[in-house]
């Protein structure tokens, strides 16, 4: 697709009207609130919005830009009619369409932001695509499927100078900056260790693909919704939710809820890449002994650690530990027998004491519970204004002030090595399954017993080479990145 950035951030139509409305008016000047009402926001200030993914987590993406007072849902787009159904319903003046390159090619030049809530493996060709044309771009959590994919859109943000940010909505909430504040305060010393756990997945994985060929429903454009991915038949149940189990479209459990979970550590200690990651998963056997093997799927369980450098915040190194398909950490000596330890969570280990919160960050509390009721640390870090749902009004501010003018809580800057450290964990996950045979066709599975050393610079595990093959796949032919 042919580079069309403009270094205006793409805002040079809504510059043209200011510029030639002020042409028009001459020496006289009147504030658009006298011309429209106290409340009245000129065409030119309002956001105009494709959504990329218009059903399920688009639709709520969608309607809470909306919430915010100043878009207006010019275009809609998704593979499957059947999940764009309720966005065409509740935005009947916007054009669908169902395949986003042609949306961007026809109207390009009529957006000024757009919305990706599609399944993780086709996040990044539309970001790019959108950015390259000048768009602020909002994408769901994980930023991409592959960390090569979250290294360029991180790089393209800047060159494109376009506002970026990633659906991680907790990362607008007050709750990680409260825990920000009493780490800043050192009321827990410095952390050591942290544990990040969560139920998910609450789909299938540790599955064999289905056999059973099935019928594209009418409704869907099925080579569409693969895109990038290799070509396989229908199956059922995979569209709209099952994808996330199986790694040709998902990024599992950590790919899901990391985004969540693991951005408080992340934010609180100033952490950037780990420096290394090595786990443990949950097996399937179908037989006595015979334990399955299934490189398509994602594991039921995993327990991933993952070991940062030092930081200014820390001090030394961290382990950070993922726990998902329902595994725990130890429980917390200080927390109650019949005091709640949650489904998903994070717990933080430090020097002097811990702190614990759920998911988003949500709910947080020192250790022992009965620290909080004498804790009188100051607030120090702004808050934004309805927190989880300002992240959505957020975006759509800076999208209309320009790149640069706001900041953001989780612009790709973050939300790219945060992306990164998920999917360098999963490279551990993964090569559990990376198969090795001697010359005497004896099979072996080096990748279950080794700390996997990583390489932020050259993007690459310097001592399992098989891994590297995950940390940019080959896309579909016909399908590009664009750079």
């Amino acid at each position: 697709m042919e580079d069309k950035a403009n270094p205006d951030n793409g805002n040079s139509r809504r510059n043209f009207i200011k510029t030639t409305a002020l042409a028009a008016a001459g020496f006289m000047i009147v504030p658009r609130h006298v011309l429209g009402g106290s409340g009245f926001l000129a065409p030119s200030d309002r956001l105009q919005l494709a959504g990329i993914g218009a059903g399920g987590k688009g639709e709520g993406d969608i309607a809470s830009i909306v919430r915010g007072g100043k878009t207006d849902v010019a275009f809609l787009c998704d593979v499957d009619d059947r999940r764009a159904a309720n966005s065409l319903k509740n935005f009947p003046k916007a054009k669908y369409y169902k395949d986003y390159r042609e949306l961007l090619d026809k109207e390009g030049k009529n957006i000024d932001a757009i919305t990706v809530s599609t399944p993780d493996h086709t996040h990044a060709q539309i970001a790019m695509a959108a950015m390259q044309l000048g768009k602020h771009v909002y994408v769901q959590k994980p930023l991409t499927h592959d960390i090569y994919e979250a290294r360029m859109l991180t790089e393209a943000a800047n060159r494109y100078k376009v506002v970026t940010q990633m659906g991680n909505q907790g990362a607008s909430g007050d709750g990680v900056r409260r825990l920000q504040e009493w780490y800043d305060a050192g009321r827990i010393g410095k952390v050591h260790t942290v544990y990040c756990w969560t139920n998910r997945p609450v789909w299938p994985q540790g599955i064999s693909w289905p056999t059973a060929k099935e019928a594209v429903p009418k409704e869907l454009d099925w080579d569409l919704w693969l895109g990038s991915a290799p070509y396989k038949d229908y199956i059922n149940k995979l569209v709209p939710f099952n994808w996330r189990g199986w790694w040709d479209y998902g990024t599992g459990a950590i790919g899901d809820m990391g985004c969540h979970l693991v951005e408080p550590p992340f934010r609180v200690l100033g952490l950037d890449t780990p420096i290394s990651v090595e786990c443990s998963v949950g097996s399937v056997y179908v037989d006595e002994f015979k334990r399955a093997y299934l490189p398509e799927s994602c594991p039921p369980s995993s327990h991933v650690i993952m070991t940062f450098a030092k930081t200014p915040k820390t001090k030394h190194e961290v382990q950070v530990h993922w726990m998902d398909g329902g595994i725990k950490p130890e429980r917390p000596e200080e927390l109650g027998a019949n005091e709640s330890f949650g489904d998903n969570g994070v717990l933080f280990i430090g020097t002097k004491g811990k702190m614990i919160c759920e998911t988003y960050g949500k709910n947080p509390r020192l250790l022992p519970l009965s620290r909080n009721e004498s804790d009188k640390t100051k607030i120090t870090i702004p808050r934004i204004v309805n927190q989880e749902e300002g992240h959505y009004t957020q975006f759509a501010e800076a999208a209309i002030a320009g790149y640069g003018k706001m900041q953001l809580s989780s612009p790709f800057e973050i939300a790219g090595p945060l992306t990164e450290t998920l999917l360098i964990a999963n490279l551990a996950i993964r090569g559990t399954d990376v198969q090795r045979k001697d010359a005497a066709g004896k099979i072996s599975y080096p990748g279950r017993d080794i700390k996997m050393l990583w390489d932020k610079v050259n993007m690459k595990v310097t001592n399992f080479d098989e891994v590297n093959q995950f940390v940019k796949r080959e896309y579909r032919k016909g399908w590009t990145l664009g750079v």
